[in-house]
């Protein structure tokens, strides 16, 4: 089994090895971490683009040793014009196109707040020497990776004829081959524009302008004055309180909190041992525990029911720990949806982490690229309901539902954790195998390579039984079936329904170690 990587003066981990490699190099040119984390961020959306684009939703976690963590909320908000009246004559939102791309891309505004975070800790580097690396991916070619061509061809039918889409992610109107080449020049040429203007040229600028004209003329509802009125916000992250350490996650609109009531839930299950029947049940019933809560109280922030933080006090992680049968499962479904999103983290010199997620929801988003700019704009707008009595109900200026939540952990010792994946639905869960397998005795890849497991769906599925990776054993299935758990296990040894995790770790030492999935094409890179 492949071990943890290990690093004194830096380190990175990303799903994709060349957006590791970006983060890795300004790490080695002096650069911090948040510095390292832009840099990468403008990468992955260049070599991965069917996970994410510049046109989507970032959040980030921020640890600087000695101070409390800084959360950072990069999501954009419904259009002014984005009201039902829009979608008159609709059950629901369409999924792709001009108006599947109804909320602002916060993720530009997240890069520029995180920056500012981190303008105090020196003499920082040009702008543009953290976007060279992605502009030269962008105006050079990507190598297109395996699951780019797998999920352009399981969604070529639904995508082709989105407004953009075949210009720049289809190869003469059909799938790229695996292995082949694909430029992106506008998006280089947009990446090089903001490296000159300056980030905030992206919503104030003459770069804002020339894409809110494209919106508008190919059916968006967004205009200039949204993308105008849009600032990502610094913002108090929830925590939660486990023995020897302290958790942190993303308050609303991020399903944050469920990742945290998971894990509060399962500590008070006094389980003793990973990989039994006592972890998977027990981690499982939490995940209904906690995704009981999350669907009635996570919402845009302004008007969310109920403090988020008030259900993680330990009154309250002890009733829902009270409600799991440690022998039967409790039954299910409940509605899910699907995601797709990039996770990645980075601990520099100094031990600052950052934990960073980056996400245009479906694969590929809205599907539309607007052509001057080769901007891939997200669709995470489609969260929002046309009930008007929905707790999700569309308004204009609403945040939407978020399935994006980094995580990051200090342990009362010194260490610091940064950890998090993409996969939608199953985001907390991942997060909740990881974080307790290493909590048991685990060693860090391993928490990562070992067999996972989701309730519900993602990706795309439609089902929401249990599913599980071809490598538990046949007794633990049998296990899971009698108490009661619908069981469904999958062809795959490493299925990417389970996500991309990724983990950093640094010592009381000064020692990092990382991790990376070896379901995703990402990689850890040290110094």
């Amino acid at each position: 089994m492949l071990k943890s990587t290990h690093a004194t003066r830096g380190i990175f981990v990303a799903p994709h090895h060349l957006a590791a490699q970006a983060g890795r190099d300004v790490l080695k040119a002096g650069g911090n971490a948040v510095e390292a984390m832009v840099a990468a961020a403008a990468s992955i959306a260049v070599v991965y683009p069917h996970m994410n684009a510049i046109g989507g939703d970032g959040f980030w976690l921020i640890h600087e040793p000695g101070k409390a963590p800084v959360a950072i909320d990069a999501c954009g908000s419904s259009a002014a014009l984005a009201d039902r009246e829009f979608y008159a004559g609709l059950e629901a939102i369409p999924s792709r196109g001009p108006t599947a791309a109804l909320t602002v891309a916060g993720t530009i505004g997240g890069w520029a707040k995180a920056l500012e975070v981190a303008s105090g800790w020196g003499t920082p580097l040009p702008l543009h020497d953290l976007l060279a690396e992605a502009i030269s991916q962008a105006r050079n070619g990507i190598v297109v990776s395996r699951s780019q061509a797998h999920l352009t061809r399981v969604k070529f039918d639904e995508l082709k004829d989105v407004p953009g889409f075949a210009d720049v992610y289809l190869s003469d109107g059909q799938v790229p081959a695996e292995g082949s080449l694909m430029k992106q020049t506008a998006l280089g040429d947009t990446l090089a524009h903001l490296a000159e203007k300056g980030l905030d040229d992206f919503y104030r600028g003459e770069l804002a302008t020339r894409m809110a004209a494209e919106l508008e003329q190919l059916g968006s509802p967004l205009r200039l004055a949204d993308l105008q009125a849009y600032q990502a916000q610094v913002v108090t992250p929830l925590q939660v309180r486990l023995g020897d350490a302290t958790l942190y996650n993303m308050p609303p609109p991020t399903q944050g909190l469920a990742s945290l009531l998971i894990l509060g839930v399962f500590e008070r299950l006094k389980v003793a041992e990973a990989e039994g029947f006592a972890h998977v049940h027990g981690l499982v019933e939490s995940t209904k525990q906690a995704f009981m809560i999350r669907d009635r109280v996570v919402t845009d922030p302004r008007r969310a029911p109920a403090d988020p933080q008030g259900f993680l006090a330990p009154e309250n992680l002890d009733a829902l720990a009270a409600a799991v049968d440690p022998e039967r499962a409790l039954e299910w479904p409940r509605p899910t949806s699907p995601g797709d999103t990039i996770w990645m983290g980075c601990i520099d010199s100094e031990g600052r982490a950052v934990s960073f997620i980056q996400s245009v929801y479906w694969e590929f988003g809205s599907g539309m690229v607007l052509p001057s700019s080769g901007v891939a704009w997200q669709n995470r707008g489609i969260s929002f309901s046309l009930d008007p009595a929905a707790l999700q109900a569309l308004e204009p200026g609403r945040k939407p539902f978020h399935t994006l939540n980094p995580a990051l952990a200090l342990f009362d010792d010194g260490r610091v954790l940064s950890y998090g994946t993409m996969g939608g639905e199953g985001q907390p869960q991942t997060q909740a195998a990881l974080f307790s397998r290493y909590r048991l005795g685990s060693d860090l890849q391993a928490a990562i390579t070992a067999p996972r497991w989701l309730l519900g769906r993602t990706w795309g599925d439609v089902s929401t039984s249990l599913k599980l990776e071809n490598r538990f054993s046949a007794e633990l299935v049998e296990q899971l079936r009698a108490a009661g758990h619908v069981i469904e296990v999958l062809d795959e040894a490493f299925s990417d329904t389970m996500g991309h995790a990724g983990a950093l770790l640094r010592h009381p030492s000064g020692v990092l170690e990382g991790a990376a999935d070896p379901r995703s094409d990402g990689s850890v890179c040290g110094l």
